[in-house]
């Protein structure tokens, strides 16, 4: 099992940070994560399940998030004017869609099966009605289509939100924890340890919270896709936890209805992560679709 080290390339303005798992010449998979969440919310456990399963897994640090490059000039956003409908963000999904489309130069794919949780959902969408020749299949789980009447957060939900950032590390590592008791799956078991040791490590790559108030103004200010979305012809799978108190289920069964033919799994018990007890049956599902995308080829 190959794992490479963190690389970087230059994607117009910005450097975006990336690994591999798996050969090179496995059908390629790109994993594209959410909000405020580093490559390293794709677990290596579940990236190397892909891996296994005959995929080059690519996973990178969105735009001003972990390793890559941090918009720090853009300053911090008025998240709460932006969330009544007024302001302007420094840079859109559809921006960050075409950094992901760069990286895809850069990693010499002229194609590739998209899997994008949370914002990365987004970033997917937008990446396959922008990019339609880039995408071989699209895997859209907890996500939205924009849509201000679907897939709104649950009162408690935005008390996380917009809780104010953590002053050091050991309040970044009890954030994350506080967080996840609210967000998280609650049919599921809490790993407090893996989530622990998943935030310290966020947190010693990298700590920016006006960069991730950035990316949320970048959500804020979405256009609704869902007309876009009646384009998309890949085989497509929405995922979503029937659970999930950051972007209700309105939000992924709204995805799946407006995208032909795609196939939607509510999960019960599931909220906003991915429990490692789901991690088989998300990867047999991933596989199945990119196994219609090839077949579709």
């Amino acid at each position: 099992m190959e794992h490479s080290e963190v690389q970087r390339t230059t994607v117009g303005d910005v450097e975006l940070a990336y690994e591999s798992f798996g050969s090179p010449g496995d059908t390629p998979l790109l994993l594209v994560m959410g909000l405020a969440t580093q490559m390293v919310g794709w677990p290596d456990g579940f990236c190397r399940a892909l891996a296994d399963r005959g995929h080059h897994v690519v996973r990178f640090d969105n735009r001003d998030i972990g390793l890559s490059t941090h918009l720090d000039d853009a300053g911090a956003p008025d998240v709460m004017s932006l969330f009544a409908g007024a302001g302007t963000a420094p840079y859109s999904l559809a921006d960050m869609a075409d950094d992901t489309a760069g990286l895809l130069d850069a990693l010499g794919w002229e194609s590739a099966h998209v899997v994008g949780a949370s914002m990365g959902g987004m970033i997917a969408q937008s990446l396959t009605i922008r990019h339609p020749h880039r995408v071989r299949s699209l895997v859209s789980i907890m996500s939205t289509t924009g849509d201000r009447s679907v897939g709104s957060p649950a009162e408690v939900a935005l008390g996380v939100l917009f809780a104010p950032p953590a002053t050091s590390r050991d309040e970044a590592l009890q954030r994350a924890v506080d967080t996840y008791r609210v967000i998280g799956s609650p049919g599921f078991e809490f790993d407090e340890a893996a989530l622990r040791e998943r935030a310290g490590l966020s947190f010693d790559r990298a700590y920016d919270p006006a960069g991730v108030a950035r990316q949320l103004a970048a959500i804020l200010t979405t256009d609704d896709r869902t007309a876009h979305l009646g384009e998309i012809t890949v085989p497509t799978l929405v995922v979503h936890g029937a659970q999930d108190t950051l972007v209700d289920v309105s939000g992924g069964r709204a995805t799946a209805a407006a995208i032909p033919g795609a196939d939607l799994w509510v999960v019960e018990g599931m909220g906003h992560d991915l429990p490692r007890e789901l991690w088989p049956d998300v990867v047999d599902r991933i596989s199945a679709v990119v196994q219609r995308g090839e077949g579709a080829r």
